[in-house]
């Protein structure tokens, strides 16, 4: 996918977060942003031509020591050529990683995840910008943040995963997933387009070698025993049968708007809606600063200007 204006956004935040040093692209990254776009989102005094690709972004504006990337074919000029459906060996260590946009289009995507953490060095971040919903035909797969909270758990060698949501429509907000516990999903239906997005890091030698879904974990894990046997229900009585009342017909506009306008409010006021009804999402405002943005709904997330 290259990067965008969330995924500018999302590099920004985590330049806050450490210093870039040395880059791998998984991919080699376009640069898909005009050059005021650039000069907004960064804050720069002028407008800047970066170039098609992001290495010189990555080297003027967030102070990168080295930008090199790790792609399938020398199409695009990539510093490397290298398969990431097969594990790769011997490869340079680097102190971020970055994946706006090529896991997606990677068949062994559980082989191409331990390529990316053997390409970090210990203390590294890993940043990704991936579809989550409403790419069908773009690539392999969408992801869930359910892969990202298991995958990068501290059990299996990371800290301080953080995942977002972030809607294209919408250039305004983020939200903030929280990680599903107790059993439950941090389930989000939404006909949008989403990206996910996610930034951990390599706190010592990883494993991946039992990454399950945690609601799943959570019921395999609790102790059995056995139950007592519930007493057996009894048959209702059978009530009397209402006289038949007479009913006036509802026209068929009226019978389609009203279930229109029904779907939409229990699209947004659900439990699994893209708002802040869904207990496993906060909504943050991503334009603090900026001329028209509104006051951050939440202070758990800043991005500098």
């Amino acid at each position: 996918m290259g990067i965008d204006y969330h995924g500018l956004r999302f590099l920004k935040y985590a330049r806050q977060k450490q210093a870039f040093g040395s880059v791998a692209t998984i991919g080699r990254q376009g640069l898909h942003l005009p050059p005021w776009r650039v000069r907004q989102i960064l804050g720069l005094d002028s407008m800047v031509d970066f170039g098609t690709y992001c290495e010189r972004l990555l080297m003027e504006q967030f102070s990168a020591t080295l930008v090199e990337s790790y792609d399938n074919s020398d199409y695009e000029s990539a510093t490397y050529v290298r398969d990431m459906n097969r594990a790769l060996s011997d490869e340079k260590r680097y102190d971020t990683i970055i994946d706006a946009g090529c896991l997606e289009h990677i068949y062994n995507v559980s082989q191409a995840l331990e390529n990316v953490s053997a390409l970090v060095k210990p203390g590294g971040q890993i940043l990704h910008v991936l579809p989550a919903n409403g790419f069908c035909g773009h690539g392999f797969w969408q992801f869930s943040p359910e892969l990202f909270f298991s995958l990068y758990s501290e059990a299996n060698g990371y800290r301080e995963t953080e995942v977002f949501l972030a809607d294209l429509a919408d250039e305004r907000s983020w939200y903030i997933v929280k990680k599903p516990c107790g059993g439950k999903r941090a389930d989000v239906v939404t006909s949008r387009s989403l990206y996910v997005m996610v930034r951990t890091c390599l706190a010592r030698s990883f494993c991946h070698d039992n990454v399950q879904q945690s609601d799943y974990a959570f019921a395999w894990n609790q102790t059995g025993g056995a139950q007592e046997p519930r007493p057996p229900r009894l048959a209702p009585l059978a009530a009397p049968e209402p006289a038949p009342r007479r009913r006036m017909p509802i026209p068929p506009i009226v019978s389609w708007a009203s279930l229109m306008a029904y779907r939409k409010i229990r699209s947004l006021l659900g439990r699994t809606s893209l708002t802040d009804f869904n207990p496993y999402l906060t909504t943050v405002d991503i334009r603090r600063g900026e001329p028209g943005a509104r006051a951050a709904p939440s202070a758990a997330l800043q991005i500098e200007d």
